[in-house]
């Protein structure tokens, strides 16, 4: 029950790091308490944006073009469709920070981009409507990336390479060995040289069990999908997000019928993951209808709505560094609300975190030192 690698958490992160464990020759396991993909953690609701010009800042885009060049091998190995390039508007003041790092990052890794009057929106896209003298920001090589399926796809390439899956298996403790790391769970107990954790919204119960108090705050987030017609479809409409004043809203093109998606990126209401989340209810859709009746008048029945979890560190940037003191654990948390875009390559270079290897990425950013203080 001996294994080079064992990671915790088979969702966003855990899976594509499984396959490249095993594909760089490791005996590796994933273990998760459910079995993927499933709706306990960040990777449900069918779709989520994937962009390059990168409004929280340009030392993002390196990762971001990574992972669409995985993600792309790996519908080829797969034959599974992951990412559809539909474009991404993004729409704010242009002072505003997040605006001016889209224009700026284009513009550093020479990203095409075009910068869009309040006119020349709503000329190309009749079904928005701006009143406050906003700028849009579109980028046509960007879209989104099919969530399910991109599990799915890491999924049976992971098993192709030989990873052991442990799925429906809680794990109760971790323990730092001599030379090696012990996994406990409800069914067995494991050993291994090396342990990832990528847990989502289940992390920071996970460390407080081996003594790393993570400020990482759950929360619960919500989405829905609305009734909408030919000029919301994903063949004429882009994914977009709306930097307000007060809020940040995102959303996607009606794929396949389904529906306008949207969500609220910012705000949410703390939780524990392990109790029941409240389902979509009347409070979150008057929050989505208020956007709606500004900015997109003609989208007006709501069709259905979910929930989510979030695992947000404070200043939304990810973590992902070794356990402090042991280098034979890494950590990758704090993803959401932007992580699952970068999954690929992070599942990449986690691996090569393991291997000792040279990372091709600043990790400064996400170092857990940057919590020291606090």
């Amino acid at each position: 029950m001996h294994y080079h690698t064992i990671i915790i958490g088979a969702g966003s992160m855990g899976m594509p790091t499984s396959y490249f464990s095993a594909k760089n020759g490791h005996k590796t396991l994933l273990i998760d308490t459910y079995e993927p993909p499933h709706t306990f953690g960040t990777h449900h609701g069918d779709t989520r944006i994937i962009r390059y010009a990168y409004g929280e800042g340009a030392q993002y885009v390196p990762l971001a073009l990574r992972a669409a060049t995985l993600f792309t091998e790996a519908e080829h190995l797969t034959k599974r469709k992951l990412l559809e390039e539909v474009g991404v508007l993004n729409i704010g003041k242009e002072d505003t920070d997040f605006m001016q790092n889209v224009f700026k990052s284009a513009e550093r890794f020479q990203l095409p981009i075009e910068k869009l009057s309040t006119s020349d929106i709503e000329k190309r896209w009749t079904g928005i409507n701006l009143v406050h003298n906003e700028i849009g920001a579109y980028e046509p090589n960007a879209g989104f990336l099919h969530v399910e399926e991109c599990i799915r796809a890491y999924k049976d390439l992971a098993a192709q390479e030989g990873a052991v899956f442990a799925f429906n298996e809680k794990v109760v403790s971790i323990t730092e060995g001599d030379g090696h790391v012990e996994v406990k769970t409800n069914k067995s107990c494991y050993t291994a040289d090396y342990l990832i954790v990528t847990a989502g919204a289940f992390v920071k119960e996970l460390m407080s069990s081996i003594h790393l108090p993570l400020p990482v705050t759950i929360l619960r987030k919500t989405f829905a999908w609305y009734d909408s017609d030919e000029r919301f479809s994903e063949q004429n409409f882009p994914c977009f997000s709306f930097e307000l004043e007060n809020a940040t809203y995102y959303g996607f093109p009606s794929v396949n019928g389904t529906g306008l998606k949207i969500g609220r990126h910012d705000g949410g209401v703390v939780i524990d993951p392990n109790k029941d989340r409240d389902d979509f209810n009347l409070s979150d859709q008057e929050e989505l209808d208020e956007f709606l009746h500004e900015y997109m008048p003609s989208i007006q029945n709501l069709k259905f709505g979910k929930t989510c979890m979030y695992d947000m560190t404070p200043d939304e940037d990810f973590i992902i560094d070794y356990f402090p003191g042991n280098d034979r654990i890494v950590l990758a948390s704090g993803f959401s609300g932007h992580g699952f875009k970068f999954a690929s390559a992070i599942g990449e270079l986690l691996v090569d975190m393991t291997n000792k290897k040279d990372v091709n990425f600043d990790l400064s950013l996400f170092s857990l030192e940057r919590f020291k203080n606090s």
